[in-house]
C-alpha cells in the first residue's frame, strides 16, 4: 500500500504509478509526460473543471484537450479516476465506466478503451483525437471559436446558457508545429478568452534537450500574438498551479497560455535522461524505484489506494453534478420561453438538421453555358444556410474565389466585438491557414455546430492532417475544395492539382464529391447534409460547365448513389462506356454524340463520388457498369491511380501524368488531350481492343 499522504498527493501518486504499470506491462508508451504533468492535470480537473462524470456530453461542460496525445495514459487515467462514464452508444454500453482497471491494465493493446493515443467515440472524456503534435491544440481553437458562437447567438437575458472553457495540455512539440502556430495566431486576432493552452515546458523531445532544435522565446513569441502569458515555475507547487488557473478565468480579454516548467522524468531519482524522456518504458529496476519514490510498494500493481476515486466525486464530480442540474432546470425554463431555439439547440447535439431544410434548394434549367460548379456551389449553400442556422464556416483568404461567404442578411461576420463584426457572425476569416481552418473546423463540429472551410484543392496539401481526422473521428465535416484540375488554366502547374483528388479518396471514411453540373451540384448537397459521422470533400471547378438537359439525359439524383447512367443507347445495350467525373463528364456526352451519329452503341455514366458507388449493392454497380462490357474509358483530369478498377483490364483511362502547364484553359486541355477528338480515339481504342 501507499505510505500516508495527504489526499491530493495521494491522488497525483496514484495517476502516475497507474501510468507506470500500464507503460511497463504494455512494454510500450511514454511516461515521461504523464508523471510530469500530473500535479498539473489533476489541479485543473479537481479545482477547476466544471464537468459532470455523469454526462460526460452535457453541453456546457469545460473541455480538456490533451493536445500531448502520446500522454494518454495521464488522460485514462484521469477518465478512471473521475469515474467518467461511457456516453457513445456506437462504441460503448451506456452508463458503465468510460474507462475500468481492465482497460488500463490492456494499454494499447487489442479492443482496450486506452488505445495509444486518445481517440475520440471510442472513449467517452475523450474530447478529440490526438497524437499528431499540434492538432489538439489547434482544434481546441474550433471549439473556443464555436463556444463564443453559441454564446452569442443562444444566450438570452438571464439565460447564460453557454459560458464554457477550454484547456488544452500541450507540450514542446506541439510549440514546434506550424499547425499551432496558424491556430495561435488566429486564436489572438478573434481575442479567444475562453480558451486556455497550458504548456508543459519539460524542454524535452525524442533525440533529446530541446535546445538541439528549439530555443525561441515562446512567452514572447505569444505575447505577440495577442494572448496572456502566466508561469507556473514548480509544477509541483499546487497553489502556484491554482493561481496560473485563476490567472485565466480572471483575464476575460483574450486567450492564456500558462507555461508550466516541468521536469520530464520527475521521480525517476537515478536517471535523469532515464526512458521516460525518449518515449519507452522506464524499464523494471527504474519502475520499481519510482514507484517506490511515490511511496507506494515496487511489488503491486494497479494500485488505487481507499479514498482517491472517492476524492474525485467530492470534488470534480459533485462540482459538476452541480452545475449540470442548474443548467438542465434553466435550459427547461429557457425551453418554455425560447421553443425554436432550444430545439435548434438539441438538434444540433444529435446532429440532426431543421424540418424542411432542403425546400429552398434551387433547381437550374439547362443551359449550355452554365455555371462553374464553385458559382453553384455558392448559391446552394446561401440556400441551406438560410434554413440551417448552424451551419457556418469559411475560408482560408480564398471566400470570394470558393464562393463560401454567407450573403443573406444578417449573415455576418465572426470577428471580436469592436473591430466590424461580433462573435454572432455566421461568416469566418480563417487567414492564409489551411492547416489550423481545417483544425479549427474539426473543433467546431466537435461542439455540434455544423462547419465547412474552404480554399484551393492544391491547398489540401497543407490541410491533410487536419483532414484526414476529420475521418478518423467520423466528424460531418464539409471541405469546400475549387479550382478543381488543369482547367483553372494560367496560374500553372504550381496551382493545378493532379495527385489530390486520388489522395483524399484514399482517405478512409472521407466522401469525395466531383459534381459535373449545376444540378448535381444540388444533389450532392443534398447528400453531404444528410450525413451525421463522416466528412466529405466537395470537388468544384473554377471555369463554367455546361449544364445537363435532363428531359434529354437522365436526373442528377443519380448523384446519391455515387455513379448512374447519364445517356445510353435506345435499346440500353451499350457496346462501350465513357465514364467521367466533374467537368468532364460534358466532354464525354460530346463524345458520345458524335460516336453515336458513327453508329456505335455508347453509355456515358457520371460518377461523382467512388465511395458512394462503392456502397450500392453488386446488382447496382452492374447494372451501371455491366462486366460483359469491357470497352470502356474514363476521363478525369487528374491522376490516373485507381481508375483501372472501373475502366477495366481492356479500358482506357485518360488522366495526367505529369504536372500541368501555363496557358490558357483551352490550350492547357489541348496540350494533355482532354479534347473531344482524342476521347473518341480512346473510345475506338478500347472497342479494338476486343471489348465490344
Amino acid at each position: 500500500m501507499a505510505r500516508h499522504l495527504d489526499i491530493d498527493q495521494l491522488s497525483i501518486n496514484t495517476i502516475r504509478t497507474l501510468v507506470i504499470d500500464a507503460i511497463q506491462q504494455a512494454k510500450s508508451g511514454h511516461p515521461g509526460t504523464p508523471i510530469d504533468a500530473a500535479p498539473t492535470a489533476y489541479t485543473l480537473w479537481q479545482n477547476f473543471l466544471r464537468y459532470d462524470p455523469e454526462h460526460p456530453n452535457w453541453p456546457n461542460r469545460d473541455r480538456f484537450v490533451l493536445s500531448s496525445g502520446h500522454a494518454s495514459m495521464l488522460l485514462y487515467s484521469l477518465i478512471h479516476l473521475a469515474g467518467i462514464k461511457a456516453a457513445n452508444p456506437t462504441y460503448q454500453k451506456l452508463g458503465e465506466d468510460a474507462v475500468t482497471l481492465e482497460d488500463i491494465k490492456t494499454f494499447r493493446q487489442g479492443g482496450s478503451r486506452c488505445p495509444g493515443h486518445p481517440e475520440f467515440g471510442w472513449t467517452s472524456g475523450v474530447e478529440t483525437t490526438t497524437g499528431p503534435l499540434g492538432q489538439g491544440v489547434a482544434t481546441s481553437v474550433g471549439m473556443a471559436i464555436a463556444g463564443r458562437w453559441l454564446a452569442a447567438n443562444y444566450n438570452r437575458p438571464d439565460f447564460n446558457l453557454f459560458d464554457f472553457n477550454i484547456y488544452a495540455l500541450c507540450g514542446d512539440g506541439d510549440m514546434m508545429e506550424g499547425v499551432a502556430s496558424e491556430a495561435a495566431s488566429l486564436t489572438g486576432h478573434l481575442r479567444l478568452a475562453n480558451l486556455c493552452w497550458i504548456y508543459d515546458n519539460n524542454r524535452v523531445t525524442i533525440e533529446g534537450h530541446t535546445d538541439i532544435t528549439f530555443t525561441e522565446d515562446v512567452a514572447s513569441r505569444f505575447l505577440a500574438y495577442g494572448w496572456n502569458v502566466t508561469r507556473v515555475t514548480d509544477p509541483n507547487d499546487p497553489e502556484m498551479l491554482r493561481r496560473g488557473y485563476q490567472y485565466f478565468l480572471d483575464n476575460q480579454d483574450r486567450p492564456t497560455l500558462i507555461i508550466v516548467h516541468s521536469h520530464i522524468g520527475y521521480g525517476a531519482p537515478h536517471k535523469q535522461d532515464t526512458a521516460a524522456a525518449h518515449g519507452e518504458p522506464l524499464g523494471d529496476e527504474e519502475a520499481r524505484l519510482t514507484k517506490e519514490f511515490f511511496g507506494f510498494s515496487a511489488d503491486k500493481y494497479f494500485v488505487v489506494p481507499d479514498g482517491v476515486r472517492e476524492h474525485f466525486k467530492a470534488n470534480m464530480g459533485k462540482r459538476g453534478a452541480k452545475l449540470r442540474k442548474e443548467w438542465d432546470q434553466l435550459f427547461e425554463r429557457y425551453r418554455s420561453q425560447y421553443p425554436d431555439l432550444a430545439d435548434q439547440i438539441e438538434r444540433m447535439q444529435r446532429r440532426e438538421l431543421p424540418e424542411g431544410w432542403d425546400q429552398a434548394l434551387p433547381t437550374f434549367p439547362p443551359d449550355p453555358k452554365g455555371k462553374s460548379t464553385r458559382e453553384v456551389s455558392g448559391k446552394v449553400l446561401n440556400a441551406m444556410a438560410e434554413k440551417v442556422p448552424w451551419l457556418i464556416g469559411g475560408a482560408a483568404d480564398l471566400a470570394p474565389s470558393t464562393k463560401t461567404r454567407l450573403a443573406f442578411e444578417f449573415a455576418g461576420d465572426f470577428e471580436p466585438p469592436g473591430t466590424g463584426g461580433d462573435y454572432r457572425g455566421r461568416n469566418f476569416h480563417f487567414g492564409i491557414r489551411e492547416h489550423a481552418m481545417c483544425a479549427a473546423v474539426n473543433g467546431m463540429a466537435l461542439t455540434g455546430v455544423r462547419a465547412y472551410g474552404s480554399g484551393f484543392l492544391i491547398f489540401t496539401d497543407y490541410a491533410r492532417g487536419s483532414m484526414r481526422l476529420s475521418s478518423l473521428m467520423d466528424l460531418p465535416v464539409l471541405h469546400i475544395w475549387t479550382h478543381d484540375s488543369i482547367s483553372l488554366g494560367e496560374d500553372g502547374p504550381t496551382h493545378q492539382p493532379i495527385e489530390q483528388i486520388a489522395s483524399l479518396r484514399a482517405m478512409p471514411g472521407m466522401i469525395v464529391i466531383r459534381p459535373a453540373d449545376a444540378n448535381e451540384m444540388v444533389e450532392a448537397y443534398r447528400v453531404i447534409m444528410s450525413l451525421k459521422d463522416r466528412p466529405a470533400a466537395l470537388i468544384c471547378t473554377r471555369q463554367a460547365l455546361p449544364t445537363v438537359d435532363r428531359s434529354k439525359f437522365a436526373p442528377a439524383g443519380g448523384l446519391a448513389k455515387g455513379a448512374y447512367v447519364l445517356a445510353d443507347p435506345p435499346d440500353g445495350k451499350p457496346e462501350l462506356i465513357l465514364i467521367g467525373t466533374g467537368s468532364e463528364v460534358s466532354l464525354c456526352v460530346a463524345a458520345y454524340e458524335q460516336l453515336t451519329s458513327e453508329g456505335i452503341k455508347v453509355r456515358v455514366v457520371s460518377m461523382p463520388s467512388w465511395e458512394l458507388f462503392d456502397e450500392q449493392s453488386q446488382d447496382y454497380q452492374d447494372s451501371v457498369l455491366p462486366p460483359a462490357v469491357t470497352a470502356r474509358v474514363s476521363v478525369e483530369e487528374a491522376s490516373p491511380i485507381g481508375w483501372h478498377r472501373y475502366a477495366g483490364s481492356q479500358g482506357v483511362v485518360l488522366g495526367m501524368k505529369t504536372f500541368g502547364m501555363s496557358a490558357p484553359i483551352k490550350v492547357v486541355t489541348e496540350h494533355f488531350g482532354f479534347v473531344t477528338d482524342h476521347v473518341v480515339a480512346a473510345a475506338k481504342e478500347a472497342l479494338a481492343r476486343g471489348g465490344g
